[in-house]
Parts: C-alpha cells; structure tokens; sequence
C-alpha cells in the first residue's frame, strides 16, 4: 500500500479553490478515512504553517489528532542530513539552501526519506537556482512525488451514495429528450434526487435550483 505525505499546498489550494469547505466536505472526509486506513498523512512542520491562517483551514489542522501531522524523531536525523548535504551539494545559491532548510519542505522530503512515504504536492520540477522546489529535492533523493490529482486517482478516492439517502422521486412531466436522470444535492439536507431533469414534483429539486 502506497503511503502519502502532503505538502500544505495540498491543503491551501484545497480549501482556496476546487475543494472548499463549504461546497466539497467530500475531499476533507476522504483524506480523514484515508489516514484512518494509514494511507495519509501529513507533518508537524506542514500543521505549525496551516495553524499560522487562522482561519477555517486552521481550525481543521487543530482538530486533527491520533498521529495525522507526523513529527520527526531520532530516526529521522539521517534523512535531515542526507537532505540537507544534497541541498548543500546540488548548485543551488547558499540563500536559496538557506531557505530551503528553514521551511517545512525540508522536513516533508526528509521524513517521507526516512519512512519511505510518497510526497504530494502541487509543486513541479523547475531548473532555477534561486528556489529549491520539492520535487527536485525528491528526485536527488529518490523519493516518490506526485500530485494531489494523481493520488486521488490512484487510491480511486470517491464517497459512494447510500440508498437511503436517494430521494424518491418518481413523478415527472419531463418530455422523453429530457428525461435522462440527473443529480442534485440539497445543501442544507443533503438528500440526493435521481429524478429525470425537469421534475416539477420533487420538493428537493426545487430548493436546490432555486
């Protein structure tokens, strides 16, 4: 089973983009049952970052417990070593280095060295000196990376619907060229409708068109 450490843009552009808190609570769920199952986690450098926004996303952090965001040990000085002399080492100007082993992207790469995690990130690959970017810090350390996109399809990541919560909309005046099934989903009740589309029976629909 593959084992996946987040960066924390995985979380910002998360919550700031495609996977609000108010519209997709699905990805949140996910990533909780994913790290209940051991596949997800993320560090305790990567929590201090979330914690600094005060706002939504840090209340989440906050509230996550039970080993989420791991904190390096003992164990994992020689991958902060190994890390930090291939920094050292790969032509980078000394601020750039500077920088990088002050961040948590150091500590990321290193502990996903140490425990043989697969780091994910929104980051790609990029030939500047200027910035040390994950994804070349875990190609000199040969480290797996990928992206957000890639795990979510790699572990097949989707909330299945139970029948209960299918609303029981049988009833349309939809014409034959409009009858093929839809779903909605009430925000406030979160019941589901599989009624053809141009139902004008389902109380459910109308709120969430409306």
């Amino acid at each position: 089973m593959t084992t996946y450490l987040l960066d924390a843009n995985v979380f910002i552009q998360g919550k700031n983009l495609h996977y609000g808190f108010d519209f997709c609570p699905a990805f949140w769920d996910w990533l909780d049952e994913a790290h209940a199952a051991g596949a997800v986690h993320s560090i305790d450098s990567v929590r201090t970052e979330l914690l600094a926004g005060s706002d939504e996303l840090a209340t989440w952090a906050r509230q996550r417990s039970g080993g989420f965001f791991l904190a390096p040990t003992a164990a994992t000085v020689p991958s902060l070593q190994a890390t930090s002399n291939w920094a050292a080492g790969a032509g980078y100007e000394p601020s750039a280095v500077s920088t990088f082993l002050q961040v948590a992207d150091y500590y990321l790469v290193a502990q996903a060295h140490q425990l043989q995690y697969t780091v994910v990130t929104h980051e790609v690959v990029s030939p500047s000196v200027k910035r040390i970017k994950i994804p070349n810090a875990c190609l000199g350390l040969d480290v797996k990376y990928v992206t957000p996109y890639a795990m979510l399809r790699a572990e097949k990541a989707r909330r299945p619907v139970s029948k209960s919560s299918i609303s029981p909309c049988l009833t349309s005046r939809s014409t034959p060229e409009r009858s093929a099934a839809h779903v909605l989903v009430d925000p406030t009740r979160r019941v589901i409708c599989r009624a053809p589309r141009r139902s004008v029976t389902c109380a459910t629909c109308r709120r969430a068109r409306s």
